[in-house]
C-alpha cells in the first residue's frame, strides 16, 4: 500500500465510527498521491500521518437553563487541527447532528481551505449538538454563555479564532463575544463574524455566498462563459444561500430554487433581489420556514423533499448548481440528474455537500466542479481580513473588502489550476485544491521539525 492509502486505513481503524471524517480524509489522500514521489521529505517526516491527526480535541459539557427554568445539557466541541501557518481558525456549528466525526471532517477540510486563501490561518472547528431553532433569544443567550464559559480557555486572537457556521449567525456571535469580553476583561478579535459596531468587517456576512459565485464565474470563464442568462439552482436558505442568490442576480443569472430542512421552493420566474430580501427577513428576523415563500409568491413548494430530488424528478433545467446547505446533500442520483438536466458547473457553497460518487459523475461528464474547500473559502478569507482590521484597529470600506475578496477567489482559482497542471491532472479542481493547500502546510511542518 502507498503512504496515503495507509493513512486512510489507519484513520478507519483508529476511529471506526467517524464516517464523515473517513470520507474527508480519503478524498484528500487519494489526490495527494502525486506528491509522495516528488516530496520524499514529506514521507520521511510523516507529514501525511500528522495531517490526519488533530493537534488537540476538546469535548465539554454545556449545561444551561431553559425558559421553563429546567436544566438542559448539551455537548460542546473544539477540534484544533493544525496551526502550522497561523492560529487555529474555523467556525462553530450548532445543530443536533453535530458529533465528533462531523467536527473533525470540518476541521480537517479547514486546514487546506485556509491555506488556499494565502492568509496566516491554521485550521480548526467546533460546535455543539444544541438546536437554536425554536429557542427564545434568552435561551440562546444562556446556552452561548455556558458554551463560552469553557471555550474561552482554549481560544485567543493569536491561538484560536472561531467564527460562525450552521446555526451560529450574528445573534449567536454577539452573545458569545459579549460573554468572552466580560469574563476575560479583554476586547480582542477572538471571534470573527462580529457585528460591524463592535469590530466586525463589512462584507463578512456576504463573503461565503459572494465568494462561491465569484469562484463559479472564474470556472465558467475558462470555457468562455459567464452567469448572464444562466439558470442557477441553489440549496439552503441560510446566510450562504441568501448572499449567493444576491450575487447571482447582480451578475445576471436567474436563481430558480431555495430550500430549508422541511421544504424546497422552485420559482421558475426567478428569485430576484426583492424576493431575496423577503427570504432574508423570513429566515433571519422572523425565523420562519421557507414554505411561507410559496404563500407570498406564486411558486411550487415541495414539502419534505431535497432540492436535488425535486430537480431530478421534475427534469428541471439547470445550468449552474450551488449547493449551500450541508454535507452529502448531493448523492449519485442527484448528480446524474443534474448532468441529464444540462448542468455545466457545480460550485460548492457548503462543506463537502457532494458524495464521492457524485463527484466522480461530475468529473466523468466534464462538468466544471469546484470543491468546497476552494469555492467557499471566501468566508474564512474575509474572516482573515476581519482579523487584520482588528489587529490594526482599522475598518476598511465595503468596496475595499469586496475587492480583496474577489482577488482572493481569483487567486484560489488560479492556484487550483496551476497545482493540478503541475502534478499531471490538468483542469482537475479537486486535485488542484488539495495539493495547493497541502504543500504549503506540509513544507511548514517540515521546517518546524517533529512538533
Amino acid at each position: 500500500m502507498s503512504v496515503t492509502t495507509d493513512v486512510v486505513a489507519k484513520v478507519r481503524q483508529v476511529d471506526p465510527d467517524q464516517k464523515e471524517f473517513h470520507q474527508a480524509v480519503e478524498e484528500v489522500m487519494e489526490t495527494l498521491e502525486p506528491t509522495v514521489e516528488r516530496h520524499p521529505e514529506f514521507v520521511k517526516m510523516k507529514i501525511y500521518e500528522r495531517l490526519a491527526e488533530p493537534e488537540r480535541t476538546v469535548i465539554f459539557r454545556v449545561p444551561w437553563v431553559d425558559d421553563r427554568n429546567e436544566v438542559q445539557v448539551n455537548r460542546g466541541f473544539r477540534v484544533q487541527f493544525n496551526n502550522a501557518i497561523g492560529p487555529f481558525k474555523g467556525g462553530l456549528r450548532f445543530h443536533p447532528s453535530v458529533n465528533l466525526s462531523i467536527i473533525k471532517f470540518l476541521g480537517f477540510e479547514q486546514v487546506l481551505k485556509n491555506s488556499l486563501t494565502t492568509l496566516a490561518m491554521g485550521g480548526g472547528k467546533g460546535g455543539s449538538d444544541f438546536e437554536p431553532k425554536g429557542k427564545s433569544d434568552g435561551e440562546v443567550m444562556r446556552f452561548c454563555q455556558s458554551f463560552m464559559r469553557e471555550l474561552f480557555r482554549h481560544v485567543g486572537p493569536e491561538t484560536d479564532v472561531p467564527a460562525g457556521d450552521i446555526g451560529v449567525g450574528g445573534r449567536e456571535i454577539g452573545y458569545l463575544y459579549g460573554y468572552y469580553k466580560k469574563i476575560r476583561n479583554d476586547h480582542t478579535g477572538v471571534l470573527t463574524g462580529k457585528g460591524i459596531e463592535y469590530g466586525g468587517s463589512l462584507i463578512r456576512p456576504e463573503a461565503t455566498g459572494y465568494g462561491t459565485v465569484y469562484f463559479a464565474t472564474e470556472m465558467l470563464a475558462t470555457r468562455g462563459l459567464d452567469l448572464k442568462g444562466k439558470r442557477v439552482a441553489i440549496s439552503g436558505a441560510g446566510n450562504v444561500a441568501q448572499f449567493a442568490i444576491e450575487k447571482v442576480n447582480q451578475m445576471g443569472g436567474t436563481v430558480i430554487s431555495v430550500c430549508d430542512s422541511t421544504s424546497t421552493i422552485i420559482d421558475e420566474q426567478g428569485i430576484d433581489l426583492d424576493k431575496c430580501r423577503y427570504i432574508m427577513e423570513l429566515k433571519n428576523i422572523r425565523r420562519g420556514r421557507i414554505s411561507e415563500y410559496a404563500k407570498t409568491y406564486k411558486a411550487a413548494c415541495f414539502e419534505g423533499e431535497n432540492v436535488w430530488d425535486v430537480i431530478r424528478k421534475q427534469g428541471i433545467k439547470v445550468d449552474v448548481a450551488l449547493p449551500c446547505a450541508t454535507q452529502n446533500e448531493i448523492d449519485e442520483g442527484h448528480a446524474q440528474g443534474l448532468v441529464n438536466n444540462g448542468c455545466l458547473c457545480v460550485a460548492e457553497g457548503a462543506n463537502m455537500p457532494s458524495s464521492p460518487e457524485a463527484i466522480r459523475i461530475f468529473q466523468a461528464n466534464n462538468l466544471l466542479y469546484g470543491p468546497g474547500k476552494a469555492s467557499n473559502a471566501g468566508g474564512v478569507a474575509t474572516s482573515g481580513l476581519e482579523m487584520s482590521q482588528n489587529s490594526s484597529k482599522l475598518s476598511w470600506s465595503r468596496e475595499e473588502v469586496d475587492g480583496k475578496l474577489l482577488n482572493i477567489m481569483k487567486g484560489i482559482h488560479k492556484s487550483c489550476l496551476d497545482a493540478a497542471e503541475a502534478y499531471g491532472r490538468k483542469g482537475d479542481y479537486v486535485t488542484g485544491a488539495n495539493i495547493a493547500g497541502f504543500v504549503k502546510v506540509a513544507k511548514t511542518m517540515v521546517a518546524y521539525g517533529v512538533v
